[in-house]
C-alpha cells in the first residue's frame, strides 16, 4: 500500500506557445490538507485541472492509492476519487439544495420520477456530514449567503465519495467568521481520512489550516515542506523566486497623515446603511471591515456616486458635496475601483491602452476627436510605472494574469489624478507579488496627499496596510481602531457585535 492517496510525478502539460508544467511532482497523503501555492501563472490552475480530468498530461504519471490511473473526463476522475471545488460556484440558483447536491444522480422511482422524500434524506446525510441542520433541503441555493453555497458546493463534491478534494480559493467571497466555520468543516471531513489540496493566495490561511504546502514557479516544482517547519517569509521567497520581507511595507516615518480630506455625516439609505459617520485625512489610508452585508460596499459605492444617498451629508476639503452620479464624482477627484473586475471594473475584451482612458476620455481627445498617438503613449508608461506584465498596450486586458488585470485597473484609477481613491477588495485572486506591488502603490498614492478608503475582507490586509480602521455591522458604524490598538481578535469582536469597552467603540 502506498504512503500516498495520491501522487502525481513528472507532469508535463503544454499549450500552444506555453508550457504550463514541466515536470511538476506532488504527493498527498490520506487525512492531510495539502497546500498548493505559487503566482499566479505558476500552474496551480493547469495542474488542479490535469488530476482533475479536464487536461490529459503530455507526460508524466498520475497514481491513487499506489494504482497508476488515467482519466478521459472529469466525470472519469470524479469516479477514482478526485473532485473540484472551483473558485467560481457552480451551482444553479433557482434550483434547491438538495437538487444541486445530487444534479443528474437523484433517486426515482416509478417511472423514473424523483422520489423526494429519499433525495432529502440523502441531503439530510450529506449535511450531517458538517453537523448542520439549520440548512433545508428544499431551500433555493439563491436564498442562502454565500457561505452555505460554499458549504452546499463542497457538499457537491462530497456526494462522489472522494478520496481527494481539491478547494480552489475557498474562501475568497467569505468573511472571516465564515471562514472559520469553513477550516470547522474541512477539519471534520479530515478526521473521516478525506484528504484536500488546498489552493490559496492568502498564506496566513496555509499556516492555519495545511499541514504540507508544496510552491510551483513558472510551471515548475519548487520545493514541498511540512507547513510546521516554516514561516512566511520562507513561502513568499521561494514563489516569487526574491526575498520579500514584509508585504504590507510600513509607513514612512517622516510622514503623516495631514488635515481632513473627506467627512461623512449620518449619511443613510434604508436597507443598506445608516447613520454611518466616519473622515478620512489628506494622505490616510482608513480600512472598512466588517462581515459580509455589514454595508461597506454600499457605503463605498454611495460616496461615488454609484448608489444614492437618501439623508446625510459628504464634505469633501470642507466643500458640501452633491454627487448624483459617478461622472460628478470623477469630477470632484473621487475614484472607485470596484471589487469586481470582471464585470464592474474593466472592459476585459478592449485592450490595456482603452482601458487605461476608460474614465476620462476627455483628456485624449483633441478637435472632438480621440488621439491614438496620447492613448498609446499613456498605456506605455502606465504598464512601465505599474510593471503590467504583457506584449504591450495593445493587449486585450482579459488574457491577462489576475494580477496584471488589477494592476490595469488600479492604474485607470490613479489615471484621473484622485483626491480621494476607494478601494474594494484590491487585492482579491492576486498572488501574494502582484499583492506586495499594489499596496507599495497605494503607499506611493497616499504619499503625495491622497485619500484612501480601503474595503477589505482580508483581515490581516486591513491590520497591515490601514492608519486607521472603521468596523461596521449591519449597515452601521460599530467601532473605531487605531493602528495600534487593532488586531483581529478586536476587529471581529466588533464585527460581531460582542461587548468591547467604550474607547474602541463610537
Amino acid at each position: 500500500m502506498s504512503a500516498y492517496i495520491l501522487e502525481a510525478k513528472g507532469i508535463v502539460k503544454t499549450f500552444p506557445g506555453v508550457r504550463a508544467l514541466n515536470g511538476v511532482d506532488l504527493k498527498v497523503k490520506k487525512g492531510e490538507v495539502h497546500a498548493l501555492v505559487g503566482e499566479n501563472g505558476a500552474g496551480k490552475s493547469t495542474l488542479m485541472l490535469t488530476l482533475g480530468g479536464v487536461h490529459k498530461p503530455d507526460e508524466g504519471e498520475i497514481f491513487i492509492e499506489g494504482e497508476k490511473v488515467s482519466f478521459e473526463s472529469a466525470h472519469d476522475a470524479n469516479k477514482k476519487g478526485i473532485s473540484i471545488v472551483y473558485q467560481e460556484l457552480s451551482l444553479v440558483p433557482n434550483l434547491s439544495v438538495a437538487e444541486n447536491i445530487f444534479a443528474n444522480r437523484q433517486p426515482v422511482k416509478f417511472l423514473n420520477l424523483i422520489d423526494w422524500k429519499r433525495l432529502y434524506e440523502q441531503t439530510k446525510e450529506m449535511l450531517s456530514l458538517f453537523d448542520i441542520d439549520y440548512i433545508d433541503p428544499s431551500a433555493l441555493v439563491k436564498d442562502l449567503s454565500i457561505a452555505n453555497q460554499q458549504v452546499v458546493e463542497i457538499l457537491k463534491a462530497m456526494s462522489f465519495n472522494p478520496k481527494v478534494l481539491i478547494l480552489d480559493e475557498p474562501t475568497s467571497s467569505l468573511t472571516e467568521v465564515e471562514k472559520k466555520q469553513l477550516f470547522k468543516n474541512i477539519r471534520i471531513l479530515k478526521s473521516k481520512g478525506i484528504s484536500f489540496i488546498y489552493i490559496s493566495h492568502h498564506l496566513h490561511e496555509i499556516f492555519e489550516i495545511a499541514d504540507t504546502v508544496t510552491v510551483l514557479r513558472d510551471g515548475e516544482y519548487i520545493c514541498e515542506a511540512e507547513v510546521k517547519d516554516i514561516d512566511e517569509d520562507f513561502l513568499v521567497s521561494k514563489m516569487v523566486g526574491r526575498k520579500i520581507s514584509n508585504i504590507y511595507g510600513e509607513r514612512d516615518k517622516d510622514t503623516k497623515p495631514g488635515d481632513v480630506l473627506l467627512e461623512v455625516k449620518n449619511i443613510s439609505r434604508a436597507g443598506a446603511f445608516e447613520n454611518v459617520s466616519f473622515s478620512v485625512k489628506r494622505g490616510e489610508i482608513v480600512g472598512l471591515a466588517g462581515l459580509v452585508g455589514a454595508g461597506r460596499t454600499e457605503v463605498g459605492r454611495a460616496i461615488f456616486g454609484a448608489e444614492p444617498v437618501e439623508s446625510g451629508e459628504i464634505y469633501l476639503e470642507g466643500e458640501k458635496l452633491n454627487i448624483r452620479n459617478t461622472k460628478q464624482a470623477i469630477e470632484n477627484g473621487i475614484g472607485y475601483m470596484s471589487e469586481d473586475r470582471k464585470t464592474q471594473g474593466l472592459y476585459l475584451k478592449f485592450s490595456i491602452k482603452n482601458n487605461l482612458i476608460s474614465n476620462r476620455l476627455k483628456d485624449f481627445c483633441i478637435n472632438g476627436l480621440i488621439s491614438e498617438k496620447q492613448v498609446s503613449r499613456n498605456g506605455e508608461e502606465k504598464i512601465r510605472e505599474f510593471n503590467i506584465i504583457t506584449p504591450g498596450c495593445e493587449q486585450i486586458v482579459g488574457n491577462l494574469s489576475g494580477g496584471n488585470q488589477q494592476k490595469v485597473l488600479l492604474a485607470t484609477w490613479f489615471g484621473i489624478k484622485p483626491k480621494l481613491l476607494i478601494v474594494d477588495e484590491p487585492t482579491r485572486g492576486v498572488d501574494v507579488g502582484a499583492k506586495s506591488e499594489i499596496y507599495v502603490l497605494l503607499r506611493e498614492l497616499a504619499k503625495k496627499g491622497v485619500g484612501i478608503i480601503m474595503i477589505s475582507s482580508d483581515l490581516p490586509e486591513i491590520l497591515g496596510v490601514s492608519d486607521r480602521i472603521i468596523v461596521m455591522k449591519e449597515g452601521k458604524v460599530a467601532g473605531e481602531l487605531s493602528k495600534e490598538e487593532a488586531n483581529e481578535e478586536k476587529v471581529i469582536a466588533i464585527a460581531a457585535g460582542v461587548q468591547t469597552n467604550q474607547k474602541e467603540c463610537v
